[in-house]
Order: structure tokens, then sequence, then C-alpha cells
């Protein structure tokens, strides 16, 4: 169903890193093997980058493989959303889901910090891409699924 599940965070200068970086692990601590991953820092990788007036930008991402995690990952976004999340989701779903099967979705950084799963239509938000396998590709099928997994 989901091929894999790109997910990106950036902290900027103005930003506490490790409350980023928290914000992130509520996604990923929720998403790999609950029984082995207490720590999610072999899955993140952290790269400094400048910005455009040079001020330091920590772009933080990693990639949701093995399918139990990436079911997980749904199940878990998918049960901490409140009600109108969901329905503005519903609503938005064709919009979300791209040519390429990539369902896009971002998330309140602020919310993460508290441990609350909040879409957001921010540019600084925890970003996800999520690829839905289809055999042959399939956009119909695709959509199908992501309405099984978030409808």
């Amino acid at each position: 169903m989901i091929h894999y599940i790109s997910v990106r965070v950036s902290a900027h200068a103005t930003e506490d890193v490790s409350r980023v970086r928290d914000a992130l692990d509520l996604f990923l601590l929720n998403s790999f093997d609950k029984g082995k991953c207490t720590d999610t820092g072999k899955y993140v990788e952290a790269l400094e980058i400048e910005g455009h007036y040079g001020n330091p930008i920590t772009l933080f991402s990693s990639t949701i493989k093995r399918k139990p995690d990436t079911k997980a990952f749904a199940t878990f976004v998918r049960g901490n959303m409140t009600d109108e999340d969901v329905e503005l989701l519903r609503s938005e779903m064709p919009d979300r889901l791209d040519d390429d099967q990539m369902f896009h979705l971002r998330f309140d950084k602020q919310a993460a910090c508290e441990g609350k799963v909040r879409l957001s239509s921010s540019s600084d938000a925890i970003i996800i891409k999520m690829k839905i396998e289809t055999y042959p590709k399939d956009r119909q099928q695709a959509g199908r699924i992501v309405e099984e997994l978030f409808g």
C-alpha cells in the first residue's frame, strides 16, 4: 500500500533545535518497531545548511521503508488527528495526491512539540510525503488506498 514515507522538518536559527527534533520524534517513535526503537538517532539525518541571509538552518529528514513501519505511521497519524482535520483531509485528498502517486501532508511543528497531530498549511511545518504503490500505476486506486488509510 505505502511504498515509503519521507519525513522532513527544518529548525531555523530562532528555534530550539532539540524541540524541533522532539516534534519529529513524535511521528517517528510511533512508527518504527515499537519494541526496538527508543532512540530515532540512527533513522534521522541532520544536515546543517545556510539560509538566504546566512542564517543557520538544521534540516532533519528520515525515510520509513518497512511495511509494518509505514502502516504504523499511517495508523498513528489517523488515530491522533482531530475530527476537523480528518474532514479537511478528506475534502483535500484529491489535491494532495499528485500524478506520481505521492500523497502530501504537512503537520504543525508547535502542536507536535505538545504531542498533538495537527494539519498545517504553513511552509514551516513537518513535511510528509507518502509514496502510494499500485501495480500497474493507477491514480484512482492510489486514491482509494489513501481514503482507506485516512478516510
